[in-house]
């Protein structure tokens, strides 16, 4: 299946098209795509930056809940590093960079702040936001409507990253995957977009919703999924290679823990 028309060097291009064009991997698969997750300390973002990994990610919110953005994941509100300091730093490198927003008072700031660093980007840029509520999940989404407006107003050439609240519990909630009024409702937040989207999806969630998220990738060339995992979660490298088996692997990136990185990795024959 042929690529989507995003232009080389923007920040909507598809990481698997971005990063085989810089011959930085060997296929159109996004299992090669390597990932640095929470990069939201100096020390880590600098492990980051000297790592041979493409895509860095990091969680940004106010500062106490009300002042500058900084690199922190909750319950944390503050950290060592500001995402200005941050965004000049990754501009120096060949890396692509996922802004995981964990309020909505951060985005307008935040987006702020990458306009200035903006023509030193020349890697994907994705805007990640939990914007529905999904399986399991306890904590309220961000507004999906009023997160959209801000990106796409701000940001109209990024990648959108859109996910549902979730949890994973030992004991299967009500709901165990992604239902079809989860899918459907996403499907329709995302049919007025121009934008690539990439739906985050959990790994211990998705072999019990894949008929349900084949059919969310149909509805437009311009989606692909981000499956992830949290440092509790179980689920097997089988998992993995399931997920594999029923989708285009040029539309799926993972972004998960150790030791299933290096397992899943080694299955099917990437070095990592």
């Amino acid at each position: 299946r042929r690529s989507p028309p995003f232009p080389a060097g923007s920040w909507s291009e598809w990481p698997v098209d971005h990063f085989l064009r810089t011959g930085s991997i060997g296929a159109r698969d996004g299992a090669a795509v390597r990932w640095f997750h929470a990069a939201n300390s100096r020390a880590r973002a600098a492990e980051a930056a000297r790592s041979d990994v493409h895509m860095v990610e990091v969680d940004v919110q106010l500062r106490g809940g009300h002042e500058e953005p900084v690199l922190a994941h909750p319950p944390d509100t503050d950290s060592d590093i500001t995402l200005q300091e941050w965004l000049a730093q990754v501009a120096s490198t060949a890396k692509g960079i996922k802004l995981d927003f964990k309020s909505l008072a951060a985005v307008g700031p935040s987006l702020e702040l990458l306009g200035r660093v903006g023509p030193a980007l020349a890697s994907p840029v994705w805007l990640n936001g939990d914007v529905l509520p999904g399986p399991c999940g306890s904590c309220a989404p961000l507004d999906a409507r009023a997160f959209l407006r801000a990106v796409t107003a701000s940001c109209p050439e990024a990648t959108l990253s859109l996910g549902w609240t979730t949890a994973w519990q030992p004991v299967p909630c009500v709901s165990p995957g992604y239902r079809w009024p989860m899918v459907q409702e996403m499907s329709q937040l995302c049919q007025p977009l121009s934008q690539p989207v990439t739906f985050a999806v959990r790994a211990a969630l998705l072999p019990s919703s894949i008929p349900q998220l084949q059919w969310l990738l149909q509805q437009s060339h311009r989606y692909t999924l981000t499956v992830w995992a949290g440092k509790e979660d179980v689920y097997s490298v089988e998992d993995l290679l399931l997920i594999r088996e029923n989708f285009d692997k040029s539309r799926v990136y993972y972004d998960i823990f150790e030791p299933q990185n290096s397992e899943f990795k080694k299955a099917i024959g990437i070095q990592c």
